[in-house]
């Protein structure tokens, strides 16, 4: 579309495949999780707003070898999104996380279409994002998500925890009583209404938050936990948590704690 064009651009939401950064092997062809809408659309676009250029950058080459991108990638305008969105989040309407994401939207007001990335799965889910929708909301741009993984919900499809009631609370205190006051505080609610928790932690701390979760839960607790999903070693095990502790060495060997991870309770 032309930058002269008086009509307004559309911001596209681009899922990315989940190996970045979690894998050593040769990456998968973006074709095996993206369909081929989602890719020819990545593949004219060259306005950008993301989380971080560099995979980006490594995402389009992937595209590329698929299909070739209407510009060279290095012709593409790349920005990223404030760091205070990758720390903290844009999910709360702020004057001035909004002033800026229209900012960042400015070349879809002179008619180019744009995507929306993060570094990994659906940009604005568990991820940052959503102060770019907003605005372009608020200044009349068409918003239009692709087909594409979110892990959030592979992980509830394969936990056979309730899916018609549930809630992904992020990430749980890192210290230790106030990991195991908040974990207990989703529980309830779990075992109260049914509603299915999902929660998510950094792949380094993993494995805390797993024997965090068979410490703190109640035996007839429903524990999920799905790792390194679309991934060649992707696990997912859904058990009490009686039975996960039955079996400590089996979970420590079979599970890929190391790579992203999905964790989920319910009953």
């Amino acid at each position: 579309m032309s930058a002269h064009s008086e009509a307004r651009g559309t911001l596209y939401l681009v899922p990315t495949p989940l190996d970045f950064g979690v894998t050593q092997a040769a990456p998968a062809a973006p074709s095996e999780w993206l369909p081929a809408e989602t890719l020819d659309t990545a593949r004219r676009l060259t306005h950008w707003i993301t989380e971080n250029a560099k995979s980006t950058r490594a995402f389009l080459k992937r595209v590329d070898a698929l299909a070739t991108l209407a510009a060279p990638v290095q012709a593409h305008q790349i920005v990223e999104l404030p760091r205070a969105a990758h720390k903290k989040g844009d999910h709360a309407p702020q004057a001035g996380s909004d002033a800026q994401a229209r900012e960042l939207l400015a070349p879809a007001l002179l008619g180019h279409d744009m995507g929306l990335v993060s570094e990994a799965g659906m940009p604005a889910i568990a991820d940052p994002g959503s102060s770019i929708v907003r605005a372009a909301h608020a200044i009349g741009l068409r918003v239009v998500p692709l087909t594409g993984p979110i892990s959030l919900m592979l992980a509830l499809a394969a936990s056979g925890l309730n899916g018609q009631s549930f809630a992904f609370v992020g990430y749980v205190p890192q210290e230790a009583t106030e990991r195991t006051k908040r974990l207990r505080e989703l529980e309830a609610q779990a075992l109260k209404t049914g509603q299915t928790q999902i929660l998510i932690e950094t792949p380094y701390r993993n494995a805390a938050l797993l024997q965090a979760l068979l410490q703190a839960l109640h035996p007839h607790t429903r524990l999920a936990v799905c790792a390194a999903l679309t991934l060649p070693r992707q696990v997912c095990r859904s058990a009490l948590v009686q039975e996960w502790k039955r079996s400590p060495k089996a979970v420590a060997e079979d599970l890929p704690l190391d790579a992203p991870c999905v964790f989920l309770l319910g009953r």
